[in-house]
């Protein structure tokens, strides 16, 4: 089954991940970058998906570290961040994750204007 992962086409870091992703993934994996599509397309507002990665696996909604883990786990190396979602981990990288998401994303868009345009 394919997991389709909604990504931050305008953040350099971002599409540098989503880059490592495309080459190494199995195939099972599908990238959307939130800019371009129609919001009337997203599950959520695009505001909501531009603040942490999410994915969709089989109607499965999951965001921050456990997007990236699952994304990770569509590739040869993704058994490398299996341990990030162990319970006496788990809560301090997603305290991390949480912290950076908000930082890149304040970055980026400190203006409203600069969601509306692609």
């Amino acid at each position: 089954m394919t997991d389709i992962l909604y990504f931050d086409g305008k953040c350099p870091l971002c599409s540098h991940e989503i880059g490592w992703l495309k080459r190494l993934q199995s195939g099972q994996l599908e990238f959307i970058d939130i800019h371009q599509i129609d919001e009337s397309e997203l599950p959520f507002t695009k505001e909501i998906l531009l603040q942490e990665l999410h994915i969709n696996a089989a109607g499965n909604w999951l965001k921050g570290a456990d997007a990236s883990v699952r994304a990770w786990s569509h590739t040869s190396v993704g058994w490398v961040l299996k341990p990030l979602r162990w319970p006496f981990i788990k809560t301090l990288v997603d305290s991390i994750y949480t912290w950076w998401a908000k930082r890149r994303f304040a970055k980026l868009y400190s203006c409203n204007s600069c969601l509306e345009h692609p």
